[in-house]
């Protein structure tokens, strides 16, 4: 890395120490590892230095790596994804914020034109190893523009890889492999749920394989596939299930893009049956993906008609309205009894 970018500081790391941590605060844990492991490691984004970005996964960087290395930047989308191109295209590994995913849109050209085209267009000369960060989600009674869930139009472009973590130990592992990749990752982080529970992280967490999905409950009655927030609803749906005498096998995605479909596929032809949840609106999902790609490869062995419990094709509601467009776990044990009755 350039040395003007370098600062001496101090980057240890207590490598044996594990705590219980919420999401945010793995997410924070990853940044700070992989910048201790990694010179070429910097971060930019809106506020993420002085005040460690808006839900503070950035906290305590700028005073640990320097200024040169957390960089703020101006309110400015498009500017921080492009300088992130730039700063990729020539030997740095930088991780962007973006506050909210509503805000991401103005990034989009810089993403789609230049981040996920750079190894096609230099025929493998240069690639892009950039981050994009970016808290996405309802339920945190916020401003539409803070409240989306529109990863189906990432995933839709070649070259861009999309991450969805659902725990801390998966947003730690995954986060550490994003950075770690020579190609452009679009992170996002359901930030529902970046305080809702704790796990034991440390630097001996394992860094998670991207492109696969984790299968977190077996079963051989149905199989229910979610992503992001949408998990927890879903294993508090599948535990209900379960004392009903359905055998549920409970699938997170966390890689939307490139996805996994063999390790549903393996699923769905084991246990006959599907639902798919997830919180974004319904037409044209990532759960529509999956369905159609089930009805191709997997048509003889459904022995139901394959249920998406989602949000609606609405524009994401103000707070009074939130609680009813979020997929509960009444939906989805709904959706799942219905496969279930088909025999």
């Amino acid at each position: 890395m350039n040395s003007s970018v370098s600062e001496t500081v101090d980057q240890s790391i207590p490598k044996e120490v594990s705590e219980k941590l919420t999401m945010v605060e793995a997410v924070n844990l990853a940044l700070d590892h992989a910048m201790a492991d990694d010179q070429d490691v910097v971060l930019l984004g809106e506020d993420i230095g002085v005040n460690g970005g808006v839900f503070r996964a950035t906290q305590g960087l700028r005073d640990k790596y320097g200024l040169k290395r957390v960089m703020d930047t101006p309110l400015a989308e498009t500017l921080i994804a492009g300088i992130s191109v730039g700063m990729a295209t020539q030997g740095l590994k930088p991780v962007a914020e973006i506050q909210f995913m509503g805000f991401i849109f103005p990034a989009m050209e810089q993403l789609i034109c230049h981040a996920a085209r750079m190894r096609n267009r230099t025929r493998g000369r240069l690639t892009c190893p950039m981050v994009l960060r970016a808290p996405f989600g309802g339920g945190i009674h916020a401003p539409e523009h803070h409240s989306e869930s529109t990863e189906a139009l990432l995933a839709h472009i070649p070259g861009l890889r999309v991450v969805m973590p659902s725990s801390p130990v998966r947003a730690y592992g995954l986060l550490r492999a994003a950075i770690n990749d020579p190609d452009p990752v679009i992170f996002l982080e359901p930030k529902r749920i970046y305080r809702a529970v704790k796990q034991d992280v440390s630097y001996d967490t394992a860094i998670l394989p991207l492109d696969k999905c984790f299968t977190l409950k077996q079963g051989n009655d149905v199989t229910l596939i979610s992503w992001g927030a949408a998990v927890k609803e879903t294993m508090e749906a599948a535990n209900t299930l379960q004392e009903y005498g359905a055998s549920v096998e409970v699938i997170d995605v966390a890689t939307i893009k490139p996805l996994d479909m063999e390790t549903i596929l393996t699923s769905v032809r084991k246990t006959g049956r599907c639902v798919i949840i997830h919180e974004a609106c319904k037409s044209f999902g990532v759960g529509a993906e999956i369905s159609a790609a089930l009805a191709e490869e997997a048509l003889t062995d459904l022995k139901a008609p394959v249920e998406r419990v989602t949000g609606y094709d609405i524009t994401m509601p103000y707070y009074r309205m939130e609680d009813h467009y979020l997929p509960k776990p009444d939906d989805i044990i709904k959706a799942a009894l219905k496969t279930l009755s088909f025999h």
